[in-house]
């Protein structure tokens, strides 16, 4: 079995107290690079034998199965997590040594009735940057204002942030990380429970500047989302099963290596259809993904 939660966030914490922000990037390093990752819990692997690299701006969809190891992938990015083999590097450096990476967890996560206002929840975002940049407060209030407008929420900022529809919410995390001045955005299944007008203006807020300049990589379950909408795929189910463009990661083989029997590649006339069974378990065990 999985550790307990309160196992896992003891051995993040202690992982980041063991890291000093403030890195800066080294020519030439690529925005992330993962070389033969393997992430344990409770001596039971999570992920193995994960390589791949990211160029700057570039937009990555990591795909799986449930329990496929995404959301673990993406908290060993952000720093939350250490790797239990292999090493994982941002700009040149550690993940946990940079102010410049945005993580954006699952909305499950988050306690949406904490008492904060959407604007004070943007605030927040800025204050590492202010501790190591002694930035001020004015110049912090006019990010926070820019942020909120480029995602549409500026008229929102004195609301608390329950107020705000499940499409809202994830345009405060893309406002929270603008504020942050990030560079590298990581969202864990920011399309999660959205309709398709709110999956669509997420998407297009990922696609349009300032996102388009960042490097995004985003978990997703939707293979249409991750053939369409992203430079790149990282498929994932417990190990790297491919990583590449759209063409090279979406094939039948490596499709069914990932999913099995809980999805069918059927090649058509008009082309290569995929299949999901939604109700389908796969035998993919539930532990963090």
């Amino acid at each position: 079995m999985p550790q307990p939660e309160s196992d896992l966030a003891a051995v993040s914490r202690a992982w980041i107290r063991r890291c000093r922000p403030g890195a800066a990037h080294e020519p030439g390093a690529p925005a992330v690079l993962v070389s033969d990752l393997a992430v344990s819990y409770n001596g039971r692997s999570a992920l193995r034998d994960v390589t791949f690299e990211v160029p700057s701006g570039c937009s990555v969809a990591v795909a799986g199965p449930n329990g496929a190891g995404k959301s673990t992938l993406l908290r060993v990015l952000a720093g939350l997590l250490p790797p239990s083999h292999g090493h994982v590097e941002v700009h040149g450096h550690g993940p946990c040594r940079h102010v410049c990476i945005a993580y954006v967890p699952q909305r499950s996560a988050v306690d949406w009735r904490f008492p904060v206002t959407v604007w004070d929840a943007v605030m927040m975002a800025r204050g590492r940057r202010r501790v190591l940049h002694r930035r001020s407060m004015r110049r912090d209030r006019q990010v926070v204002r820019e942020s909120l407008e480029s995602v549409g929420l500026l008229p929102r900022g004195a609301d608390r942030i329950e107020q705000l529809s499940g499409g809202q919410q994830q345009r405060m995390f893309i406002a929270r990380a603008l504020s942050q001045e990030a560079q590298l955005v990581l969202l864990d299944e920011p399309f999660a429970a959205l309709d398709l007008q709110s999956k669509e203006e997420v998407l297009t807020l990922l696609e349009q500047p300032p996102l388009c300049r960042l490097t995004r990589i985003v978990a997703l379950h939707d293979l249409g989302i991750a053939a369409t909408r992203f430079d790149s795929i990282v498929l994932l189910h417990r190990t790297l099963v491919a990583y590449g463009t759209p063409e090279e990661v979406l094939t039948p083989m490596a499709l069914q290596r990932a999913y099995g029997s809980c999805l069918r590649v059927v090649e058509g006339d008009g082309g290569t259809v995929v299949v999901s069974d939604s109700a389908c378990g796969g035998g993919v065990d539930h532990d963090p993904d």
